[in-house]
């Protein structure tokens, strides 16, 4: 379906589609409200910001200058927080200019590139949380060759195959969409570039496109919960045989944050992307974003530092050091 909607686009110009000008940029109509609520959002929505970037910072740091967390699972953590920083500079940087502006606008190649990094970062994210999964599995199921099978080396390439493979997945479909003719209106309900409205806005149908963003996305997101679902599975087959309630504690609080931060994820992306965007309200599908793309990013630090001993006193010794250094 989606190569017969670009073939029927060979033979329409978006200038005989509707004879006007075709869109050169679009207009992200935000949180619509009134000019006092727009100031009250965006030092909501800046505050918000500064502290995420604070929190994963600050959990970068303290894995990289402490050498006790110089270990894989750490080095996994320190790569996830180091994504929610690119994640929410995909949107929320944009989204607190347009907070301010009376315009509201955005160039057709800058939406889609917001576009195309929005959805490959969050796709990194569905991948390293499954191999964050397997890693905990390692450590509690195989502990004595868990040293040997998750080296520093492995690891790392691990983390790197899922960047790649998660940039690899959306060019293809943008791809398809940008070839789609957009000639008005150019008003699209939300804060950031999504298939949905983007869809919406275009001068001819394609459901075939949309049906294969929804696919992609859905198989995207069944197999690495499933993954997730298989690795804790087998955790927890392992932990409920340790005869001590002491050990048993001690690995239900070594998964329990990433549990959590998973539940919190894949909740919100299930909502909104196993069926077809153009099915949830403008309202709803701007809150559900919002919340896995600005808010888990912003507990996420919370979840992992509060429920982890040794995070808790390398951030402490940050700053430590940051007070003496401070003092000179």
């Amino acid at each position: 379906m989606v190569y017969k909607a670009i073939g029927i686009l060979r033979h329409i110009s978006p200038m005989n589609v509707s004879g006007v000008k075709t869109v050169t940029e679009f207009i992200l109509l935000n949180f619509p409200c009134s000019r006092e609520v727009q100031v009250l959002l965006f030092m909501l929505f800046f505050v918000s910001y500064i502290l995420t970037l604070m929190g994963n910072g600050a959990i970068v740091c303290a894995v990289k200058l402490d050498n006790r967390l110089h270990t894989p699972m750490y080095t996994l953590l320190a790569n996830f927080s180091f994504l929610e920083i690119c994640y929410i500079n995909t949107t929320v940087p944009n989204m607190l200019r347009n907070f301010l502006s009376e315009t509201k606008t955005i160039s057709f190649t800058a939406c889609f590139l917001q576009f195309y990094f929005f959805f490959s970062m969050g796709t990194t994210e569905t991948f390293l949380l499954p191999l964050m999964a397997f890693d905990r599995y390692l450590a509690i199921c195989r502990p004595l060759h868990y040293p040997t099978i998750m080296s520093s080396h492995l690891c790392m390439n691990l983390v790197a195959l899922c960047w790649v493979i998660a940039f690899l997945c959306y060019p293809v479909p943008i791809y398809f969409i940008t070839q789609l003719p957009f000639c008005g209106p150019n008003t699209i309900d939300h804060f950031v570039c999504d298939p949905g409205p983007l869809l919406a806005l275009s001068c001819i149908p394609a459901p075939g496109i949309e049906l294969s963003c929804s696919i992609l996305s859905s198989l995207i997101i069944f197999i690495t919960l499933f993954f997730i679902l298989w690795s804790y599975t087998l955790v927890l087959r392992a932990v409920l045989s340790v005869p001590s309630a002491a050990g048993k504690r001690k690995a239900f609080s070594t998964c329990g944050s990433h549990l959590v931060v998973v539940s919190l994820f894949y909740g919100t992306l299930m909502v909104m992307y196993i069926s077809p965007t153009s099915g949830n309200p403008a309202g709803i599908q701007k809150i559900i974003t919002l919340f896995y793309s600005s808010v888990t990013p912003l507990v996420n630090p919370l979840i992992y530092s509060l429920r982890n001993k040794d995070m808790k006193a390398a951030l402490k010794k940050i700053q430590i050091c940051t007070k003496i250094s401070q003092r000179k």
